[in-house]
This record gives C-alpha cells, structure tokens and sequence, in this order.
C-alpha cells in the first residue's frame, strides 16, 4: 500500500483551535473510469472551507479532508479518460462530495478540470479555479451575458462585494465583456483593488446602496451579482433592478427572502453554486472543463490576472491555518494561496 499525507478534521473547532486541522496518513487512491490522480502543488483556501471546517456537531468516524482549489499535475488517468495524458498540468475547483486537495494526491473527474495556464506561478493558478467558475457561471450563464455582445456597452451590472475571491475576477469578466461594472467596496485598499480589476465605479455597501447607485447617475442597473449578505442587501436589490433585469447570488440567506418583490418587475432571480455540475453530474458537467480551458488563455494572454494577493509556502498545517484565518476575518482582498513551489 502507497500512502500520503493529508490535511483534514474530525471535529469541528474554531481554527485557533490546535486540533482545528491535523495532518495524517492514507492510502493513495487509484482512479478508475474518468478520474485523474493529481499531484497537488498549490491550493487555495474559500469561505466554503471555513464553513465546512467550522460548522458541524459531532465527532468524525474519518478525518474529512477539505480543500477546492487545485493545481498539479496528472500522475494517472482512469480507463476513460480522454482529456488529459499523465504530465500535464492542470487546474480545478474539485467537487463538494469527494476528498478535497489538501492532499499530496486528489482524484478528480476529467470533466471539471482544466489546462493549467502556462505564464503563471503555481500559486496565481492554484487561487483561480473556484472563483472563476463561480463568477463565469454566474455571469453568462445565470445572469445570461452574452459575452461578445455588443449592447453590453449600455448595460450596467452592480457586483455588491467586488473586493472578495469571487468579486475580484467577476470584476474582470464583467468589464471584458463591455459592461458598465459598479463595483461595492468600502476601504481605500479595496476601493483601489477593484478599479484595478476594470471596475468603472464603486459604492460602499456599508451605505445605502439605493443611494450610492443613483448618486453616480443610475435609476436601474440590468445586471446584480450578490457575493455578501443577501438579507442585508434584499431590498437594495429589490429597489435597484431593472424591470425585466436578472439579479443573481452566491450566498445563502439566513431569513426569507420575498421573491414576491420582484413580480412587477417581472424580474429573474438566481442562485449560483459552483458544484452543481458535478454533485448532480449534470449533462453539461463537461462545460467547467470548457470554462477552465478559456480562462487559462485569458490568463496566459493577460487578459484578465490572477486574484491572488497573498501566498504561503509550503502547504502544511500551520500554513493552511493561517489561511483560514485570514479568510475568517472577511477583510482580506483578493485570494490567499498555499503552495509547495
């Protein structure tokens, strides 16, 4: 038996906690059909990690290894897969039901993983796989952007958190795409970070947004992307949609939201979660293969750039928990990746 390293919990504590992540042994799985085992070299750390590490009762029979965000290279393949050969380089956001990248080795299925970019350090690829599809599944195909379209230059999107892991690379799909992009940020830091990343105004979400929105000239936006607080933001939102506009979240709300508010502007709501494609191994789960290829070029041609803004070497425990506290503290811009390079 082959054995690895990896980093997980069996309890769920707060991260200052000294058994809040532990390192242990397992064996090195074997993929079959259209997995690939990946070497893991660097990795990233997303507030779903924070709440699946910290939400929960109960102790573990086996410790649950977390982590979805990856970049590595292909050490095996499966006996269907047809995507990649062993060598390549490659990166992906995982799936919520398997075991997660903080691992030496992950098995991950063909279809939901990418071509790495090649003009990147491991650490600026390993931030990008979980965001990017987050925002690019959100933007073009729940908000419906067309992304070549021209009209998109007269249109306006309202991205509430645009300084965030998901905020900072929406920001750039958006403004790629010809979009006015009203970026929420609320600290000069932040403020400066999203005008970098395309953003053509910003608002602070500590404010009004009602307000901060009609200050710079807009009644109505077409487009709302909400990365934060979806209970706190509800009735901006409400108030600042466009008849017959599309407004879309990532975040879980905590009360009743009132879709009623939305009738007579018989607008659209949607939800965005990223591992949908693959927990339900949708018919179109192939498309985060697609996604990821075409923002490995984006990337590679400078396009748009990686979000990362803060790396820790090596991944280990002490680093992995650093990283999670940063995460914890919801100031941080930007990404914070791990990596063994």
């Amino acid at each position: 038996m082959i054995t690895m390293k990896a980093i997980g919990f069996t309890k769920h504590l707060p991260i200052n906690d000294p058994n809040s992540l532990e390192e242990f042994t397992e064996e090195v799985p074997n993929p079959a059909g259209h997995d690939l085992l990946v070497k893991v070299i660097a990795t990233s750390v997303n507030p779903v990690d924070v709440g699946v590490r910290g939400h929960g009762r109960g102790t573990l029979k086996q410790p649950k290894v977390i982590g979805w965000d990856a970049y590595g290279i292909v050490e095996q393949i499966g006996d269907e897969v047809s995507l990649f050969k062993p060598g390549d380089k490659v990166f992906y956001a995982g799936s919520f039901i398997r075991s997660g990248s903080d691992s030496a080795y992950q098995l991950v299925d063909e279809r939901i993983v990418g071509h790495a970019p090649t003009k990147l350090t491991a650490a600026e690829i390993g931030a990008m796989p979980l965001t990017s599809l987050t925002a690019w599944e959100a933007l073009f195909e729940r908000l419906g952007i067309d992304k070549a379209r021209e009209q998109n230059a007269r249109q306006t999107i309202l991205i509430i958190n645009g300084s965030g892991g998901v905020g900072s690379i929406a920001t750039q799909l958006a403004h790629l795409a010809g979009l006015k992009v009203i970026a929420s940020a609320s600290r000069p830091e932040t403020i400066k970070w999203v005008l970098q990343n395309g953003a053509d105004y910003t608002v602070n979400h500590h404010k009004n947004l009602v307000t901060e929105v009609r200050k710079l000239g807009f009644h109505y936006v077409d487009y709302i992307l909400n990365l934060n607080d979806l209970d706190g933001h509800w009735n901006e939102i409400i108030e600042l949609i466009k008849p017959e506009g599309a407004v879309c979240a990532i975040t879980e709300n905590k009360r009743g939201i009132d879709l009623q508010k939305l009738t007579k502007k018989a607008a659209s709501f949607n939800w965005e979660w990223m591992y949908t494609k693959s927990y339900y191994h949708t018919d179109d789960m192939i498309t985060q293969h697609q996604i990821l290829d075409e923002v490995a070029s984006l990337l590679d041609n400078g396009d748009i750039h990686s979000t990362v803004t803060k790396v820790l070497r090596p991944i280990n425990v002490a680093n992995l928990k650093r990283a999670h506290a940063l995460v914890e503290t919801n100031h941080e811009i930007g990404k914070v990746a791990i990596s063994n390079e």
